[in-house]
């Protein structure tokens, strides 16, 4: 865990046109992010569609990840299942792997566990799987309060950090107030990343660095180096880009995103639809005026 700090990137998973995994599209992401300098990667979260994979499709992404990645940056593995069950089973299935940790959201169908039930689904899972855990707190109707972490961090000791979603920076600064200094409080607030990291986030799992990481990356170092004239010019085209990608669609923005940067990103998962002709011109326009101009 220690590795585990500055721009991770949550990669999005390459589908073909019949919707079949391509296991041949994830080095060339991996590659291209490794050599953007960011610090890690994930799989299998949100930006992912880490929802739509089964069982197998799940251990065959972190599979490739892993051997992509070769040890050259930590691989955070996503967990995104509606039991307990199911959350061991998934990280068991890649505890064996080179894995830095596995990032879980809570339960999060129609009802909300109790407080208690939280804390126990995590307790358990972190026994049973023996895999550090990042809570992944994004589900609005099974959101954690800032108190409930904290609880969690002090109960459940392989509960190493939090990836703190949703656009409320306040909470965020809540909980790097009162969480442990051993843990790790990474931003997923994408429009807000400067803030973020000026509050003193360790760092990003965020849909917004897959899209443009070699600016996420220039952020953070801006950041750490005091210079916050950089940090908020480039605060301002990381924004208008994350407004041209948000929406119901935003795995597949990120894909087209990437598309253009010359990555075999591939399509979204049915029924997701692709990026509608506006969006295409707006992440096409933000991209383009990136300080330094869109790679190639």
């Amino acid at each position: 865990m220690s590795d585990l700090i500055g721009i991770i990137p949550p990669m999005t998973t390459p589908f073909d046109e019949t919707g079949a995994f391509d296991p041949k599209g994830v080095r060339y992401q991996v590659d291209w992010l490794v050599e953007a300098g960011c610090h890690g990667v994930a799989a299998g979260g949100s930006t992912g569609e880490g929802q739509t994979l089964d069982h197998e499709e799940f251990r065959d992404l972190i599979a490739a990840t892993c051997e992509a990645s070769a040890g050259r940056i930590p691989v955070v593995a996503g967990v995104i299942v509606d039991s307990t069950r199911d959350a061991i089973r998934r990280g068991k299935a890649v505890r064996d792997m080179d894995v830095a940790a596995l990032q879980v959201t809570p339960v999060h169908y129609l009802f909300r566990p109790t407080d208690d039930a939280m804390v126990k689904h995590f307790r358990v899972m972190a026994e049973e799987t023996g895999v550090p855990i990042i809570i992944y707190n994004v589900v609005p109707w099974t959101y954690l309060s800032p108190a409930l972490l904290c609880r969690i961090f002090e109960e459940v000791p392989g509960v190493v950090g939090v990836k703190q979603s949703a656009g409320d920076l306040k909470l965020m600064a809540d909980l790097l107030l009162d969480a442990p200094a051993d843990r790790k409080i990474f931003s997923a607030v994408d429009a807000l990343m400067y803030p973020s990291f000026a509050l003193g986030a360790h760092g990003c799992i965020a849909a917004i660095p897959s899209a443009a990481p070699r600016a996420l990356v220039r952020l953070w170092d801006a950041v750490k180096a005091g210079d916050h004239g950089t940090g908020l010019r480039l605060h301002a085209q990381l924004l208008r880009l994350w407004n041209a990608m948000v929406g119901d669609n935003l795995p597949a923005c990120v894909k087209y995103a990437q598309s253009l940067q010359g990555i075999p990103a591939g399509l979204p998962r049915a029924p997701m639809p692709a990026p509608t002709p506006e969006q295409r011109t707006a992440i096409r326009d933000a991209l383009n005026a990136m300080e330094g101009g869109r790679p190639a």
